[in-house]
């Protein structure tokens, strides 16, 4: 569907993105050689090298193929294909590979492929899918999240998160590409198991769910990176809101259209009047923590959601995404130019040490969203 932006809103999303670019443009330019994550002083980090492994190693290079596709600017294209060869020693490295190959491959190798038909990226992009394909438990229908055992002597090896959503379009993309229906299968089992074992009645998201990895009998659940278990951790909700509308695009089942929208009716429900999003809906009332990547991501998601429907329920996805996306440009963007964030006020968990801080999606997904909303946006998933 077409969506029905008012002039007022065109109008605002247009100037908005115009002030984003303007800002990146400067801000991609002493950043071009690195791979950033968060920033320390107002200058990006660096994730290249020792931790070419870090999850979120591809959002830098699909910023750059976004700003690519808006402006045409070749600088962007060879930043881009910069991210993406240093992401060759985590590929030949078992050991640091994970369930997150979608979120690293998807914005730098498949969308190089997509905009210049390299078959070196396509080749990176299909090794990605298949060791992510190799992660699949026969017994349980799931993609098996961490490797071995974590710093606490926990088993993860029948351990599954919400994230993976987000990974399984690398696997649709190669289905699609080889003809291979075995990576289809794989996504489609996944994100059924999912549907079952991780989206609640009310449509709030569980973060991970431990599985018996013999039997595939579900165990318990953990409460991750939210507040605690049976909480509702934001950016899992964003996770799921956005994954199952992408398996939806991808396939055309109508059962992960129907939890797509279960988890964007309790995420709307939960949104507070500022608009702006906490780190989990539950915490306890005296925590302000908030988690500005959760608006920006499930703005993301309603934007698409609404692509798929006319009328009040477009307008209700839609409202909800103009909402999420002024009150980060009003309140939590970082318009300085001497400063190489956008959003302010994210955060990776609730338990963390470290709280509110930027983080390199959170600009991703800005960006992504205001290139949906003006039609500009390269489809990343």
């Amino acid at each position: 569907m077409k969506l029905e932006l008012g002039e007022k809103q065109l109008a605002w999303a247009t100037k908005t993105l115009e002030q984003t670019a303007k800002k990146l443009e400067q801000v991609s330019r002493g950043s071009a050689h690195k791979i950033p994550y968060t920033t320390v002083n107002g200058v990006h980090d660096d994730k290249s090298g020792k931790r070419d492994s870090w999850w979120t190693n591809g959002f830098w290079g699909g910023m750059m193929w976004q700003l690519y596709t808006l402006t045409g600017d070749p600088f962007y294209r060879t930043v881009a294909e910069e991210n993406e060869k240093k992401l060759d020693t985590n590929l030949m490295d078992y050991d640091k590979m994970d369930h997150d190959n979608g979120f690293k491959w998807l914005p730098t190798a498949v969308a190089n492929y997509r905009k210049t038909g390299n078959r070196q990226s396509r080749n990176r992009g299909l090794l990605a899918a298949g060791q992510l394909a190799g992660r699949y438990n026969c017994a349980g229908h799931f993609i098996r999240a961490w490797n071995d055992w974590d710093d606490n002597g926990r088993d993860h090896r029948g351990w599954a998160i919400i994230d993976c959503m987000m990974n399984l379009p690398l696997l649709y993309w190669a289905s699609e590409e080889t003809g291979d229906p075995r990576f289809r299968q794989i996504a489609v089992h996944h994100a059924d198991t999912a549907q079952r074992c991780f989206v609640r009645g009310d449509g709030s998201v569980r973060h991970i769910v431990e599985f018996d990895p013999d039997t595939g009998e579900m165990v318990r659940d953990y409460g991750g990176q939210g507040y605690e278990e049976g909480s509702s951790w934001t950016r899992g909700q964003t996770w799921g809101l956005y994954g199952f509308t992408l398996s939806f695009l991808h396939t055309g089942d109508r059962a992960y259209l129907e939890t797509a929208e279960r988890i964007a009716n309790y995420f709307i429900a939960n949104i507070p009047e500022s608009g702006l999003i906490p780190v989990d809906f539950r915490q306890p009332e005296d925590v302000t923590w908030e988690d500005s990547t959760a608006a920006a991501i499930a703005a993301c998601g309603l934007i698409e959601l609404a692509k798929l429907h006319e009328g009040r329920q477009q307008k209700l996805y839609l409202d909800a995404a103009l909402k999420l996306l002024r009150a980060l440009a009003d309140q939590r963007l970082n318009w300085d130019e001497n400063e190489d964030n956008l959003l302010t006020k994210c955060t990776g968990a609730y338990h963390d040490k470290e709280h509110e801080f930027s983080i390199i999606y959170g600009d991703y997904y800005f960006l992504e969203a205001l290139m949906k909303l003006t039609g500009q946006e390269l489809f990343i998933w």
